[in-house]
């Protein structure tokens, strides 16, 4: 856990809005952990149609989910108020301006600075009224547990974040090693059909060219068995013409 020498000036720090640099007004949290007040945070993304960038760290978050962090407000509350009493109490001549004397008690029920006079009036007589320097000590313990608290919380978060982007580098190395499985199979199957494509074309071109050689063949021989059909059908023709004296001679 990191060391901080004034835990009060960084629960302050804690407890302004990074966009009006004022302390939370009904502060949400939104998807990456950040926290803003939520009318400052509803202007910022107020153009955005579905998902804006967070103002702090512009990591993506979506318009819609916000989530009130009632523990932070009232660590706002806290704060404030200390600032407060802490600068009233910082006054040397810090006086009660009815009764004109020190202002030496806090009023817890009306969260005011008062006298030993007011005390004992009927306005604070049922309330519960500590010395300033008790008062201070609760609100110091109070706002160091808060501080704790969000210090966990801010713990929590970025180990949420460290798993995420973990598994997210987990799933995207998976698919990383699919696509890279995808693209060897495939440029295999090209291959063996490259291979297959060039097979079956080589033995259509064998077919073929076998076919012409049995064409070419066949040609010849019907025209050698033509030519000697006209050559008979030549000679029996000249035997009819022959006398018959000559006809029946061979």
């Amino acid at each position: 856990m990191d060391k901080v020498d004034n835990p009060m000036e960084e629960l302050q720090k804690a407890a302004i809005c990074s966009i009006c640099l004022e302390y939370f007004k009904d502060p949400v949290s939104i998807q990456c952990g950040h926290n803003f007040c939520l009318r400052c945070i509803t202007e910022c993304c107020e153009k955005a149609k579905r998902r804006f960038c967070c103002p702090h760290c512009r990591r993506q978050a979506c318009k819609r989910d916000f989530r009130p962090n009632r523990e932070l407000a009232n660590v706002a509350e806290v704060a404030k108020r200390y600032k407060m009493q802490a600068e009233e109490a910082a006054g040397e001549k810090a006086v009660c301006e009815r009764h004109r004397e020190p202002l030496k008690l806090f009023c817890e029920d009306d969260q005011a600075l008062i006298c030993v006079v007011c005390d004992r009036s009927k306005d604070h007589r049922a309330h519960t009224v500590l010395p300033i320097e008790e008062a201070v000590q609760d609100y110091k313990e109070q706002i160091q547990n808060q501080s704790l608290s969000l210090k966990q919380e801010r713990e929590r978060l970025q180990e949420l974040k460290q798993d995420t982007e973990r598994m997210t580098g987990e799933v995207l190395e998976t698919l990383n090693a699919e696509w890279r499985k995808v693209t060897s199979e495939s440029e295999l199957l090209h291959q063996l059909l490259e291979e297959k494509e060039q097979a079956l074309l080589d033995q259509l071109n064998e077919l073929k060219l076998e076919i012409k050689k049995e064409q070419k063949e066949n040609d010849t021989n019907y025209s050698e068995k033509m030519s000697l059909l006209v050559d008979l059908v030549s000679e029996m023709e000249e035997k009819c013409k022959q006398p018959d004296s000559e006809f029946l001679q061979r």
